[in-house]
């Protein structure tokens, strides 16, 4: 008003209210966040269960020239934030042959177990043979038996019997976890995982588990999963 008004320069106005002359010349330029958006949704579609952090750390290394509160703003905006319940996707599974080894430690299978004590608390077990002589290695019990669990299990196993050329093992989420593959290829032992809901693929292992089923669990009513340890050694 003082520019028009009273004829005074840009200068001498913004003097005079204390504003400085950049803030007055001033224009906001419109947000273009399409290149963004674009990347986003496309990476989401891709990897439907990654959070904002792991979506930020790619965009990244794809050359994206952007801060996380820039990229979090995009985010909320596209409503990425809110969770989403999404189907899990596996990998296409190529059907293995299933034969028997020639010696030992060529091939182990895995695979879990459930049941429950007396009082209803459900437990966990992982069965662990060497499919040349069908030998148990291992029976892990307890109430959880996460991915990092498993890894312990197959370290002392690795002490005790030496390292296996692969393992065999169904979809479920500890065997699928990157935990577990990150240790196989840090261990030079190769993962082989049967075709969805084709348990006849791990057949070895699924007698093992039978006979556990049959000789152990079935047999016996445990009040502490210290008896089911202690019976499962026996």
């Amino acid at each position: 008003m003082m520019v028009l008004d009273k004829q005074v320069s840009v200068r001498q106005a913004c003097k005079l209210v204390s504003l400085p002359r950049s803030v007055y010349r001033y224009q906001r330029k419109p947000k273009d966040d399409r290149a963004l958006m674009d990347a986003l949704e496309v990476l989401v579609v891709k990897h439907p269960t990654i959070g904002f952090w792991k979506c930020y750390y790619r965009l990244r290394r794809k050359g994206y020239e952007c801060n996380h509160k820039k990229l979090y703003r995009v985010y909320k905006f596209l409503q990425l934030n809110i969770r989403r319940k999404v189907k899990r996707r596996l990998p296409e599974r190529i059907k293995q042959p299933l034969m028997v080894p020639e010696g030992l430690n060529q091939s182990w299978s895995m695979d879990f177990m459930s049941d429950s004590l007396v009082d209803g608390r459900r437990f966990r077990i992982l069965n662990i043979i060497d499919d040349y002589n069908r030998e148990s290695l291992w029976i892990e019990i307890d109430t959880s038996l996460p991915a990092r669990r498993v890894i312990r299990v197959l370290e002392r196993l690795l002490e005790l019997r030496g390292k296996p050329l692969r393992i065999r093992v169904d979809n479920g989420p500890e065997f699928i976890s990157d935990l577990l593959r990150l240790w196989c290829e840090e261990h030079n032992i190769e993962i082989l995982f049967i075709q969805p809901g084709k348990p006849v693929q791990n057949a070895f292992i699924e007698r093992n588990n039978g006979s556990i089923r049959r000789e152990l669990l079935d047999a016996y009513h445990f009040f502490t999963l210290q008896e089911v340890r202690l019976m499962a050694e026996e």
